[in-house]
């Protein structure tokens, strides 16, 4: 029978085992969480700001943003803080949060892409019912319903992986704590957890992603066969294709993650690819969703002129 004891803190693994290249990685990933902060940011306070954009599509594009932040949130300042420390350890209380919100938050995000294809969908190719379909009451309704049900998909997996008993080895084989890592260290049969892991968060992936797949298609064909405008077709695939880019993305890598079986030869193809949907996909969403939107750059300029302009008339008087 193996060694189980009561664990009460994890070792977290780095990047690299090469000190001289562990500040270099901290620069790295220091800019690429700034650039998240920053432009996620800055969309939340130009939605906020603007009444022009109190608008359904704009309520979706500022939940993503807060999302962004939360979810990079969730696993970039430890990453970051155990490259300049020598000492890698995570509290088990804080581990199975860390877990939590990482589902937590990841799920939010793939459920509100596919709503979000489904808001585009609707407004091309029924615009002028579109108010009526997707109304604040509804809009509101399906961005609360993507969390609540988040939430409870997380709480599955935390409870289920706090539960477990752990042998003696407390060196988690990844950057942050993740269900399928944390299964490696278990005594328990844990035929269930990985069960759930594949059958669940794989319906949720690729449900969503099947959803927003659907939508950009509908999107295409109403386009090419019923609409027939050449400018608006071009226009619409300039729009879908860098949004399909982020959706293939953020989908892929996590399909990749967690619907195969966890061994030890996938784990660090695992670290590499959670690094794209932890902290690269975040940075990419307010580029692609709403910087390149005509309405929230106006927005932007609106907003930065008005501080000039008042910031000038306050030196000249």
């Amino acid at each position: 029978m193996e060694n189980v004891t009561t664990v009460n803190e994890f070792l977290l693994l780095v990047l690299t085992s090469a000190l001289e290249l562990q500040p270099f990685f901290f620069v790295i990933f220091f800019v690429i969480y700034l650039i998240n902060l920053l432009g996620n940011g800055a969309v939340l306070v130009i939605i906020i700001l603007e009444p022009k954009l109190h608008s359904p599509m704009y309520l979706f594009l500022g939940n993503l943003s807060c999302l962004d932040i939360c979810y990079s949130s969730v696993t970039l300042p430890k990453l970051l803080i155990n490259l300049l420390s020598s000492q890698k350890a995570i509290s088990f209380s804080g581990c199975i949060a860390q877990l939590h919100f990482f589902h937590f938050l990841g799920s939010t995000e793939a459920i509100l892409l596919a709503i979000m294809a489904f808001d585009r969908f609707v407004a091309i190719c029924y615009p002028l019912r579109y108010m009526v379909i997707m109304n604040l009451q509804v809009c509101t309704l399906l961005v609360g319903v993507a969390w609540l049900t988040s939430f409870f998909y997380a709480l599955m997996h935390s409870v289920m992986t706090a539960r477990l008993n752990f042998c003696n080895s407390q060196k988690i084989n990844h950057l942050f704590c993740d269900v399928k890592p944390l299964l490696e260290l278990a005594c328990n049969n844990t035929l269930l957890n990985q069960r759930l892991l594949s059958i669940v968060t794989g319906s949720i992936s690729i449900g969503a992603f099947f959803l927003t797949l659907l939508s950009y298609f509908y999107i295409i064909g109403f386009l090419l066969f019923k609409h027939r405008s050449c400018s608006a077709l071009h226009k619409a695939l300039s729009t879908c294709a860098s949004h399909f880019v982020v959706v293939c993305l953020f989908y892929g890598t996590v399909g990749f993650t967690y619907i195969r079986p966890a061994s030890a030869s996938t784990m660090i193809q695992d670290r590499m690819v959670a690094i794209i949907y932890s902290a690269v996909t975040p940075v990419l969403n307010p580029l692609i969703y709403t910087l390149r939107n005509k309405e929230v750059m106006l927005a932007l300029k609106k907003i930065f002129g008005r501080k000039f302009l008042f910031k000038d008339c306050r030196q000249h008087h």
